[in-house]
């Protein structure tokens, strides 16, 4: 396992008008196929949950404003993962995938912003931030279906585009083994200061599961 400071080293990111981003190394205490999502988090997965953030019309077009700047179309099948949730939780679904990701879903439902979280042992720094350009495409499912990512900002890894506000890339997901992840809150600059305090809930609900967080940039 590489040290968390190494990792940290290893993320550099493009210059974007519009992107305030958060990025973060969580390490959890065991695999996730050891860890379950307890009920407070798994509540948290309901719109109409007690949750400190509430999401708004206001936070879903600046963030489509934030993807669309490099040329990317946010919707239809392409809108951002933050809006994909509110209808997803509209239809009644609480469905738990594992801790990592139950948390990542229940911070960007309610702060309506996008996350993305992939497993950092699966992907290889160096990291870097920056827009896609033409022809840019991964795999997001186990079912093979592909995302078009040209003008979208991503997270590259050595090999190659694995993470956005859309759809993360299925070769570096978390599965069951998972114990070390790398999250990215999709903030922009048209929200102040939201993508600290989603920051800081997210930190808050991983530290409750014993989980050691540590953020890229103090």
């Amino acid at each position: 396992m590489a040290p968390v400071d190494d990792l940290m080293e290893h993320l550099s990111v493009e210059p974007h008008p519009l992107l305030d981003l958060r990025a973060f190394i969580t390490d959890f205490p065991r695999t996730l196929a050891e860890m379950n999502s307890d009920t407070e988090l798994i509540q948290l997965l309901s719109l109409g949950a007690d949750a400190p953030m509430q999401s708004s019309d206001e936070f879903r077009l600046a963030v489509r404003d934030l993807l669309r700047h490099g040329g990317f179309k946010p919707t239809g099948r392409n809108k951002p993962a933050s809006e994909y949730l509110i209808k997803a939780a509209n239809g009644g679904l609480r469905s738990t995938i594992n801790l990592a990701v139950d948390a990542c879903n229940a911070v960007s439902l309610h702060s309506g912003l996008p996350i993305s979280v992939v497993d950092a042992e699966r992907a290889r720094k160096p990291f870097r931030v920056e827009v896609a350009p033409p022809e840019s495409e991964y795999v997001f499912n186990n079912a093979g279906q592909v995302i078009r990512l040209d003008g979208l900002l991503c997270l590259f890894d050595a090999d190659g585009p694995c993470g956005n506000a859309v759809k993360d890339s299925q070769r570096t997901k978390t599965g069951p083994e998972t114990c070390r992840t790398l999250s990215l809150i999709w903030g922009t600059t048209a929200l102040p200061n939201r993508a600290a305090e989603t920051e800081a809930w997210y930190h808050s609900l991983l530290k409750a599961c014993d989980a050691v967080v540590r953020s890229v940039w103090p």
